[in-house]
């Protein structure tokens, strides 16, 4: 086996693919995309959460609940400010947040411990404003609850009477596992990187040369066409192995800077976790050029390839986005399958669970195999004349 012949080809395709400046830019944009949304999908829960332990609360009826009123005044990070004539109106035109009315009959209610009635008008569809909602709702349970024990006392009752159970939160999870639920987003973007960074030496190292009509003196040298086929998949694996690597780098470094103390999680990706992520998602690195150069021999140029490319994008993603609404993590038998094996193993990894050797071997293996097969498909279509004179 020749392999000075598949390092040439690779050196030469890699030269020609970042003298382009779409490739440059299709690299960075694989690199920097992730680490962006993470940090810009965790600052936006951070910052409602934060912003929800100091909320002003527009009150509209206040005289009617000096009670109350006065509780939530002497609460913690709290500040009541006069709400608007038309509450509904003005939550609906988002001049505010949500508000809270307080009925005329409180009074009266309240004084013969009966429910008192309040409202909190708010708009659910509101990111920004479900934490401070839940805190309003909180603080009033509070409130319910105590008055509800105070009367009782009042009354010669002991509070736990009206209390039939006392349910206790046992968290068995730590702080790591708990981080991977917010991490669950990282997998996926690493998987996105091995795609991208990769896709344009691929595409334009098979439909590019046979669109500018350079592919077929290439391919009258005398040079088996699998090892022509391996140089140009290997040259689009380095590509593809940088922009994970340093995605996760960059990843790494972003979430070392974000407060994640607010949401009540601790960043523990360390080198441990970085290399065992990569040891878990490396295969799609070498998978996913492998499709890419297949399907690139069915296009008449460069255009339609990456036509083709987006179908293959979308389908990377769907496991990521599938495993975050029905977590496939702590189902063995589906870890060696590419794609979804690679993002439970991921999750196991950044939830703080070392995955076995024999699954991290078992996932590569498929993820080879596979790869295999595509790059043998490849090959037929670089020996058939379809190739040069199918366009």
């Amino acid at each position: 086996m020749n392999f000075s012949r598949m390092i040439i080809v690779a050196r030469k395709e890699l030269t020609d693919g970042f003298r382009d400046r779409r490739a440059i830019y299709v690299v960075l944009f694989s690199v920097l995309f992730g680490p962006i949304m993470v940090a810009f999908l965790l600052n936006q829960i951070a910052g409602q959460e934060k912003a929800a332990q100091d909320i002003q609360i527009p009150v509209v009826g206040r005289e009617f609940a000096p009670v109350l009123v006065n509780w939530l005044e002497q609460q913690s990070g709290v500040e009541l400010v006069a709400g608007p004539a038309e509450p509904e109106a003005a939550v609906r035109d988002r001049k505010f947040e949500f508000v809270l009315v307080m009925e005329k009959e409180f009074a009266e209610k309240f004084r013969d411990s009966r429910p008192a009635p309040v409202q909190v008008v708010s708009d659910s569809t509101r990111e920004t404003s479900r934490a401070k909602v839940r805190r309003l709702r909180a603080l009033l349970s509070h409130f319910s609850s105590e008055t509800g024990a105070l009367r009782l006392i009042a009354r010669g009752i002991s509070p736990s009477v009206a209390t039939a159970l006392k349910v206790e939160d046992v968290e068995v999870s730590n702080s790591q596992q708990r981080a991977a639920t917010v991490f669950n987003m990282i997998p996926m973007f690493l998987i996105l990187a091995a795609f991208t960074a990769g896709m344009q030496i691929a595409t334009d190292s098979t439909a590019g040369e046979r669109e500018r009509g350079s592919l077929e003196p290439l391919l009258l040298n005398p040079v088996p066409r699998w090892q022509l086929v391996t140089g140009k998949w290997l040259a689009a694996v380095v590509a593809a192995i940088g922009g994970m690597i340093a995605t996760l780098v960059v990843t790494s470094v972003v979430l070392s800077k974000l407060s994640l103390e607010d949401l009540g999680i601790r960043n523990q990706l360390g080198t441990p976790e970085l290399l065992l992520l990569i040891a878990a998602i490396g295969p799609m690195a070498l998978l996913a050029p492998s499709m890419q150069v297949y399907l690139a021999c069915f296009a008449k140029s460069f255009k339609e390839a990456q036509s083709y490319m987006s179908f293959l994008i979308f389908a990377a993603i769907i496991p990521g986005m599938a495993s975050i609404f029905h977590p496939v993590a702590n189902r063995t038998w589906m870890q060696p399958i590419p794609f979804i094996g690679q993002n439970a193993l991921a999750m196991d990894i950044l939830g703080g669970k070392l995955p076995s050797p024999l699954i991290l071997i078992a996932a590569a293996l498929a993820a080879f195999a596979l790869a295999g097969a595509f790059l043998w498909l490849a090959t037929r279509s670089f020996s058939s004349e379809k190739i040069i004179f199918g366009r």
